[in-house]
């Protein structure tokens, strides 16, 4: 890097994790040889993780790998999840700079040079913000818009608002969030709380060509939660809220009962009795609730098991950045050529 800040981009690793994309590898690959050409002097590998797909998704990428060296394959030995399989990919990535996008493309290709420029410019982490997103419905959108509004004002303060995984990395900042030793990863936290220069780059999301998401409603609950219970303590702050505020109702209550058998109006029934008595044993067991989700990830956590499993491994032997004591990647078979 020279004084200014300014620098030199000589080598980049692409990160695309698949989990069940027959349908879409063959358009990838297509556009990835097109597009590839215009990095000019560029060195360029990429890592495609087969998240343990179902379908023939690890049939073409081992194809696809044979094709040339600088085509990694990873195979999971089940689906561990698209974290994970980005957790993978950035692992076994060798470049200098590392750009994270989905098989589906899209997040286009044509948003790379910016961030490669923003890059060389000095940015450690550029990440895609979507200005538009096509071929989406509008619930889509908008519990989209919320999570992440959701996240930035309760949560965590930094974090982007409108952006997927789809950013480029540089080297450091890559390898601290590789020794970043949590099971229940939440990336687009993680990136933005390591800190360094984030900067964004503006694009379009284009329409889902083929295939369909990967991320229906059920899946994207699991996520916000995840990313919500794995990067803050706002839960149960909030349950330590409505203890007190219930346990605020019951002492006015009481008041309310002395005072009426002061003047000697009480009125027989159990109907607000009954009130309460559900009310505080519907609070104590959201609470406990809560304190078990916590509990369940810190039970994950001290296991210390792998985030991933490689099967099979194709132009690549060992990962080129170790992943944390914690969480290590496990070592896979012999590099398969």
């Amino acid at each position: 890097m020279s004084q200014n800040g300014s620098r030199t981009l000589s080598f980049l690793s692409l990160v695309i994790p698949v989990y069940n994309e027959q349908a879409t590898l063959p358009f990838l690959r297509q556009q990835l040889e097109s597009w590839l050409p215009t990095l000019g002097k560029i060195n360029y590998e990429i890592v495609l993780v087969d998240d343990g797909s179902k379908d023939n998704s690890f049939a073409f990428l081992a194809e696809w790998a044979q094709s040339s060296p600088q085509i990694k394959v990873l195979s999971f030995s089940r689906n561990f999840g698209h974290q994970a399989a980005v957790t993978a990919g950035l692992a076994y990535a060798a470049g200098e700079a590392v750009v994270i996008m989905d098989a589906d493309l899209q997040d286009p290709l044509s948003a790379i040079p910016e961030m490669i420029r923003r890059y060389e410019e000095g940015y450690d982490v550029v990440y895609g913000q979507r200005i538009c997103r096509q071929g989406e419905t509008a619930f889509k959108k908008v519990t989209a818009w919320a999570f992440y509004r959701l996240m930035q004002k309760c949560v965590y303060k930094d974090l982007p608002k409108d952006t997927g995984d789809f950013r480029l990395v540089a080297r450091k900042v890559v390898d601290i969030v590789n020794a970043m030793p949590e099971a229940h990863r939440f990336l687009r936290g993680m990136f933005a709380w390591v800190g360094f220069r984030h900067i964004a780059v503006p694009y379009v999301r284009d329409e889902r060509r083929f295939g369909e998401t990967k991320y229906p409603f059920s899946k994207m609950l699991r996520f916000a939660w995840q990313a919500i219970t794995s990067f803050s303590a706002l839960p149960i702050r909030l349950v330590s809220f409505w203890g007190a505020l219930v346990a605020c109702l019951g002492f006015l209550i009481c008041l309310y009962a002395f005072y009426c058998w002061c003047i000697g109006d009480i009125v027989q029934g159990w109907t607000s009795l009954m009130g309460l008595i559900a009310m505080l044993g519907g609070s104590c067991i959201l609470a406990i609730g809560i304190v078990g989700e916590y509990v369940g990830n810190i039970f994950e956590e001290v296991k210390r098991r792998p985030s991933y499993i490689v099967e099979r491994c194709l132009n690549c032997s060992t990962p080129t950045s170790s992943q944390n004591a914690g969480k290590p990647a496990v070592s896979p078979p012999k590099d398969e050529q």
